[in-house]
């Protein structure tokens, strides 16, 4: 009797299975919705009968290019598989060597494409709007019924039913006047104030992973997000249900609230984007405030060879700041620049977190007082702050190598929370050309009351412009400081080898071996030696003092 393998009859399914794969195709111009969507010819018109189909391993999802669509695109319960994902993206309707994308305009509608409950989801080339327009009759009840405000999202991936979804990937997208508002629509400084907005908002990108479900295997790459009322770029995962999730090379812009942000996510790689003019008031619906970058809740993430810049607003509006509750966040490599909240930003209940071999330019101008600024802008802040608990550390954070340039007009501002406990500081570059002076950590004033619990603390090794640079009042002091003049290319200048030091005598070699701090058991997942400088240089025996090395 002829016998059929297990190998062979599971290759067979498989073939029969992508046999029948469809491409769907959608065409706002010639389609017309009685079409089966089978070939560009007879392409359907809408994204409404769009929405309808039933797509599954394999099947594409095509929009005209260079049309737009007026809607939205909502899909739940479907699943691609590793070998065969759904694509939804754009095809050329006419011949031409155009690769424009097509887009989606979403004006009126909450998503412009939803995921819901759904696996293995490739979305490119595609490009959405969605400014203001109310919400449709049929979705004023659930609307009102809620018991949040209603957000408008450009594109939400969304995970609600238990379990974990995985492998949903966005590539080459453009996000772009994301609004819930109409625009007459003013922002009261009470709610800039407010710890996130309590108002409706227009948000970028979306991943939320909700109670009992998870998240695997998300990313954006290659795509731009701009001109949104709150976040570019957000991940929310209830208990951290997100896991292994990617940014690379997306450039985010003029976003009301932060670039990017997550929350509850364990396993990341940030690299590569370009963040600028996060906290954006330039549109009244903006919420007018928002660092580069910030992480809460969230495990072992790496955040590297990133450029955050211009971040405004009268609190937080740091180039990346690690909010609480967060260990093992290595953030490395990168250009923070013009933030008017600072540079170095750890708060209460963070382990074992990093700055190392950044370059920050001009970071924390902000004054407290000063266009309703409720917040000092800082160079240095280390913040035992954890939301409405007793203040609680930050415990063995790791901060070296970084080149921080102030010029003379900025004055540096410094806060250490009395709950800090274990930091190593060494071989970082204060080149602070103006003041410095101590300040309180904003949300209490650690430096002036009650007994310092500071331990554990390595701080030497560092070069300062001048002995003020480290104000004398701070309630931790560098042991073994360097002062001097660095001698940069292009002191002032708004590119990364413009702080190649050219004084060797004071540089060269001059650095300390980066060691466990004492009775931290754990140091960093990534490894305390790092191998590279932040212009790809290499780093041969003892380590120079600042982010470059002297070649």
């Amino acid at each position: 009797m002829f016998k059929i393998s297990g190998t062979f009859l599971l290759a067979f399914i498989i073939n029969i299975s992508c046999s029948y794969a469809a491409s769907y195709y959608v065409d706002a111009v010639q389609g017309k919705d009685s079409n089966n969507g089978l070939s560009p010819a007879t392409a359907i018109k809408s994204l409404k009968k769009a929405a309808q189909l039933s797509l599954k391993a394999g099947d594409e999802l095509l929009l005209a290019n260079q049309q737009e669509f007026n809607g939205a695109l909502k899909f739940e319960n479907i699943s691609g598989d590793e070998d065969n994902p759904i694509v939804i993206s754009s095809y050329s309707a006419k011949a031409t060597s155009e690769n424009s994308k097509a887009t989606i305009n979403a004006a009126g509608f909450l998503y412009g494409i939803h995921i819901k409950n759904s696996s293995f989801i490739n979305i490119s080339n595609i490009a959405i709007k969605a400014n203001a327009g109310g919400v449709p009759k049929w979705l004023s009840k659930q609307v009102n019924s809620n018991k949040t405000k209603p957000m408008r999202i450009g594109i939400f991936i969304e995970a609600h039913n238990k379990g974990n979804f995985q492998s949903i990937h966005l590539d080459n997208v453009d996000v772009s006047d994301i609004f819930y508002n109409e625009a007459e629509t003013t922002r009261s400084i009470k709610e800039t104030r407010s710890a996130n907005g309590t108002q409706s908002y227009g948000w970028g990108i979306r991943f939320i992973a909700r109670k009992g479900a998870s998240l695997s295997d998300v990313s954006v790459s290659n795509s731009t997000i701009s001109n949104v009322s709150h976040t570019g770029i957000k991940f929310n995962g209830h208990n951290k249900g997100i896991n292994d999730a990617k940014l690379y090379n997306n450039i985010v812009s003029k976003t009301g609230g932060p670039g990017m942000q997550m929350s509850g996510v364990v396993n990341a790689h940030v690299s590569k984007n370009l963040v600028n003019y996060s906290g954006s008031s330039d549109d009244s619906r903006k919420w007018g405030r928002g660092s580069g970058m910030w992480t809460w809740g969230s495990s072992n993430i790496l955040v590297e060879h990133n450029q955050f810049l211009n971040a405004s607003g009268p609190g937080d509006s740091a180039g990346f700041h690690i909010d609480f509750n967060c260990d093992n966040v290595v953030v490395q490599y990168n250009l923070s620049m013009n933030n008017a909240g600072g540079f170095i930003e750890i708060l209460g209940n963070n382990y074992n977190n990093a700055y190392r071999y950044n370059i920050s330019i001009n970071d924390g101008y902000r004054i407290k007082g000063e266009n309703n600024a409720f917040q000092e802008g800082k160079t240095f802040w280390l913040s035992g702050y954890q939301g409405n608990k007793a203040r609680k550390g930050p415990f063995n954070n790791y901060i070296y190598n970084n080149t921080i340039y102030l010029k003379d007009e900025i004055m540096a501002k410094i806060a250490v929370a009395k709950t800090t406990k274990g930091a190593f500081i060494a071989n970082n570059i204060f080149h602070i050309e103006g003041d410095s002076k101590l300040v309180s950590g904003d949300q209490y004033k650690p430096e002036k009351s009650g007994k310092s619990k500071i331990e554990n603390i390595v701080f030497k090794n560092n070069l300062f412009l001048h002995a003020n640079n480290w104000p004398t009042e701070v309630i931790i002091q560098d042991e073994q400081p360097k002062i001097g003049n660095a001698r940069f290319t292009n002191a002032g200048g708004i590119a990364l080898k413009d702080y190649t030091p050219t004084n060797r005598q004071l540089i060269k070699d001059k650095g300390i071996v980066v060691a466990p701090i004492p009775f931290d058991k754990i140091g960093l997942l990534k490894g305390l030696t790092v191998h590279y400088d932040i212009l790809g240089n290499a780093i041969i025996g003892t380590p120079d003092i600042g982010a470059i090395e002297i070649q």
